[in-house]
């Protein structure tokens, strides 16, 4: 008999398999198990078991999808196959969210009559595959999906993010798929020539303000799920573009992206790279060096709240599932020396013989450098604390002046600072936004949605003070120097830091956690003294290896 709690070796297909079966209890704890309980089926916690939330997240329902694939999938190590308890609660999490829902198919995700694109296309997906798997003859639950693929057809959101458009495109593919109703997969091809539209000719597909290489992965994973159930040759040559790019954020140590991405997350979906694996070598050593380096060295990163545990659980079952069988090598064996730099996405990447260095002049030249050992700096810019609260950051996307000398390894950037944002609730917020909820939120969700974007994300509350970062990528070294000038400013300046792991807009699946977040912060105090005495600063350089994850090293 397999021993469910046996590692496999390192590489090994098993351990997409090994993840997927631990993260199954996290999952069943979150849904209402009870039958007799009005919430039966629903995964958010919070909800119904906590009552700390006044409405159920419609995001949560996409849980009932790695329930509905254990139950059918002899994976290594797996109790739950054909388990017929497991069955009943994935049809159940379909059944809460038919209940849940607005009476036309919508949902919500962060507040009420928000009727968000985003929570509804990741739910309707992993309902319908949950119905495809399970097949439970119940057109109550097809009509209720039809439903949703109806108000799908007829809404999009604010805001530039691919990766939702791509979703929408999955997820009216797999209503098409299980109504045999044309009308959805016309609405899916729409979709698709939507997020396909927004890719960018350096490869990478636009995520708000720019490149993400963490949700990149999430778009390269949806469009292939939809180039294997098409057929459609029009994704093939976007996809191979996108794993190109991607492939240069995948660190020599199995770690992949970080703050340098516009959404500052740390994303990685390795379904899409097995799925195109076939057709790129690049796809299948991208995965490899996950399978090899990511799961079992824990270099993944890892988001395991909640709300967002469940992404990557069927990403691991279904990569196991689809596994291509023909590897060639770690991505790390088949890399020479190299520089790129993308101008657009103004990303910068190095390999010497000593480390890998990812800059992004995009966002005021936050930096992070690894080697096959791990992470050797973390720099995501520098930070003035004025009145000990609120902060001044110079890493949020913004046009600032650069200067980039790739050849020589010399890059320049300098620009205002702007005020961070930090906006938490309170009792009078709450009942205030409540208020709004209930009344022009309802009548307008995604002016509303386009209100708290600008708040939240995209609004940049700048100042007088001004920044300039140079950084020398030398050959065995890396250099990093900054001044600060408030601008003629008088400012009760308390701290001056640079931070290892710092971001200053609202993303869901940011700050979540990856080894290079242990790297220490920074701080100047006689920085912030001559701030205060003659509103300028030059901070001492930083070199590689300054940073440490322990003594011992």
């Amino acid at each position: 008999m397999h021993d469910r709690f046996a590692q496999p070796a390192p590489g090994h297909r098993d351990w997409y398999a090994f993840e997927a079966m631990r993260s199954l209890p996290h999952l069943l704890t979150l849904v209402d198990r009870n039958p007799l309980s009005p919430t039966f089926g629903c995964f958010d916690r919070e909800y119904w078991h906590y009552r700390t939330v006044d409405f159920p997240c419609g995001m949560s329902q996409e849980m009932c999808l790695p329930l509905a694939l254990a139950w059918a999938h002899a994976f290594p190590g797996n109790p739950y196959h054909r388990n017929e308890r497991l069955r009943e609660l994935a049809i159940a999490g379909i059944e809460f969210a038919k209940k849940s829902s607005h009476s036309d198919g919508s949902c919500d995700d962060y507040f009420p009559y928000e009727q968000a694109l985003g929570a509804l296309v990741f739910s309707t997906w992993a309902m319908a595959e949950t119905y495809r798997i399970l097949a439970p003859d119940r057109p109550d639950l097809l009509d209720f999906l039809r439903l949703r693929g109806d108000w799908l057809r007829e809404h999009n959101e604010t805001g530039q993010l691919a990766n939702h458009q791509a979703y929408a495109a999955l997820a009216l593919r797999a209503v098409f798929e299980i109504t045999g109703d044309a009308v959805y997969e016309q609405a899916s091809k729409q979709f698709q020539q939507l997020a396909l539209s927004w890719q960018n000719e350096e490869g990478w597909f636009q995520e708000y303000e720019g490149a993400d290489p963490g949700y990149h992965t999430t778009t390269i994973t949806l469009l292939a799920k939809l180039y294997r159930k098409t057929g459609d040759e029009s994704l093939k040559e976007p996809l191979l573009r996108a794993i190109e790019f991607a492939a240069h954020f995948m660190h020599p140590d199995g770690s992949y992206a970080g703050e340098y991405g516009s959404r500052n997350t740390y994303h990685f979906y390795s379904h899409g790279f097995e799925l195109m694996a076939p057709y790129s070598d690049t796809a299948a050593r991208i995965a490899q060096t996950y399978l090899q380096r990511s799961l079992p060295e824990r270099r993944r990163y890892f988001n395991d709240d909640d709300r967002m545990c469940a992404h990557y659980v069927y990403d691991w079952m279904l990569s196991w599932l689809d596994y291509h069988p023909e590897r060639k090598g770690l991505l790390e064996e088949h890399r020479e020396p190299f520089t790129r730099w993308f101008p657009q996405a103004k990303l910068l990447v190095k390999k010497t013989p000593r480390y890998y260095a990812v800059v992004s002049m995009a966002k005021g030249g936050v930096i992070k450098v690894f080697d096959e050992h791990g992470p050797l700096m973390s720099d995501t810019g520098v930070m003035v604390q004025v009145d000990g609260q609120r902060v001044l950051v110079s890493h949020l996307v913004g046009r600032y002046g650069q200067a980039v000398d790739v050849e020589r390894g010399l890059l320049s950037v300098s620009g205002n600072m702007a005020w961070r944002k930090h906006k938490v609730s309170s009792p009078a917020k709450q009942i205030a936004f409540r208020s709004v909820n209930m009344t022009v939120g309802r009548l307008s969700a995604n002016a509303l949605r386009a209100t708290l974007q600008k708040v939240l994300i995209t609004g940049k509350p700048w100042s007088d003070a001004r920044f300039h970062r140079t950084i020398e990528l030398l050959e065995d070294d890396v250099v990093v120097r900054d001044t600060i000038d408030l601008g003629g400013k008088e400012m009760e300046v308390t701290r001056v830091m640079v931070g290892s792991d710092a971001t200053s807009i609202y993303v869901a699946n940011s700050n979540t956690y990856q080894e290079s977040v242990l790297l220490p912060w920074r701080e100047y105090p006689m920085a912030a003294e001559s701030l205060r005495a003659q509103g300028r600063a030059t901070l001492p350089e930083r070199r590689l290896g300054e940073q440490k994850l322990s003594e011992d090293e």
